[in-house]
């Protein structure tokens, strides 16, 4: 490479480094800077359209070139892409992710959704003013471990909450291995130790009403993300985040607001079950059988810890059910790509047969 181009190289990382670009990003980029190409990180997606930060500067630009059938392919906000930089600015290509949280699609297709793409911390947000739902903690963990990134929950709003010390222990019984930290954005109460765990790119996860974005906004220092009032006798909002958005964070790194999740459907997440669920995962290896299905095996080292009060019925119940989930999403993204496997095959089998009959239409004009 010329000494300009690595000037250029040099100045194109420094200016996206905030933005998470670094010299591995700028290693797989290469051959696209050759081509006269930039690097652009997604900041959100708007249909076939999406804004983007560029070492030039901000641009909106044209994504149907990398747009795909499966949902999972296409862009999201927190990729890299490379983009020609011209009049019309076009997204030319979507560099491999480091990571990525998906989930079951919201239709009855058996695809899946990206919500964020490159994500380091994962903030899953639990409202300390609103009931607790363990189920939902283990999705939202499932997903956060399955990423690649590190899990954080936090507890929201703990200047409304009583027994902030009880929930906090029952939460960290449902998230073995992730950090648990209980704040508020009105008092700045554990704004600080929060804020040193947000590193690199962090995702703000959970459903509406539990202060995602003004959670956010105490974390930019200013009032970029829409808030909305929550409902007294239930804790739950309106969806005031409409869609995914990248915002620089004033200490370094990224946040990226999400709207809330009303369905957190699995989507080949079997590891990240696993670590969500280690504690039983650990236990079955004591099991006497390999095969043990944990109910009226004898030897059952998970029962036996239910009968010591080591484990309840509920996270069992819990662990199964999404297991079972898990298994059927998976079973219906196999069909999908037997499917559309076949229907290749079949294009590939028409297109040649219509490309043999008209090279013996052709030879036989000839005799």
């Amino acid at each position: 490479m010329s000494q300009s181009a690595n000037a250029e190289s040099s100045r194109a990382a420094l200016d996206l480094t905030r933005y998470g670009w670094d010299e591995e990003f700028e290693t797989v980029f290469a051959d696209h800077r050759r081509a006269g190409l930039t690097p652009a990180r997604i900041v959100r997606v708007d249909g076939a359209r999406c804004d983007a930060v560029t070492e030039r500067g901000p641009v909106r630009a044209d994504a149907s070139a990398v747009l795909g059938a499966d949902p999972v392919r296409s862009p999201c906000t927190g990729d890299w892409a490379a983009v020609r930089p011209d009049a019309d600015p076009r997204l030319v290509a979507v560099l491999p992710r480091r990571s990525a949280i998906v989930r079951s699609s919201a239709s009855r297709s058996s695809h899946g959704q990206v919500l964020a793409a490159n994500v380091d911390t994962v903030l899953i947000t639990v409202a300390l003013a609103a009931p607790l739902n363990p189920g939902r903690v283990e999705r939202l963990l499932a997903l956060a471990w399955e990423s690649g990134a590190r899990p954080v929950i936090v507890l929201t709003k703990a200047d409304l909450a009583d027994r902030i010390a009880d929930v906090r222990a029952e939460v960290e019984a449902l998230a073995p291995g992730a950090d648990v930290v209980a704040v508020s954005a009105v008092t700045g109460a554990g704004m600080d130790l929060l804020t040193a765990l947000s590193t690199g790119t962090a995702v703000l996860l959970g459903p509406s009403g539990t202060g995602k974005s003004t959670l956010g906004n105490a974390l930019l220092g200013e009032h970029l993300l829409a808030t909305g009032e929550v409902r007294a006798h239930d804790g739950k909002g309106r969806h005031t985040t409409v869609r995914r958005e990248l915002v620089p964070l004033p200490g370094g790194g990224v946040l990226i607001d999400t709207p809330g999740l009303r369905g957190i459907g699995l989507y080949d997440a079997a590891d990240g079950l696993e670590q969500t669920f280690a504690e039983i995962e650990r236990l079955a290896e004591d099991c006497r059988f390999g095969d043990c299905g944990h109910e009226t095996e004898p030897g059952c080292a998970v029962q036996t810890a239910i009968e010591a009060g080591e484990l309840t019925e509920r996270r069992l119940s819990s662990y199964r059910k999404l297991q079972r989930e898990n298994e059927w999403t998976a079973a219906r993204s196999d069909a999908r790509a037997r499917a559309e496997l076949r229907a290749e095959r079949t294009d590939r089998s028409k297109a040649f047969a219509k490309q043999l009959r008209a090279t013996y239409t052709f030879r036989n004009r000839q005799t």
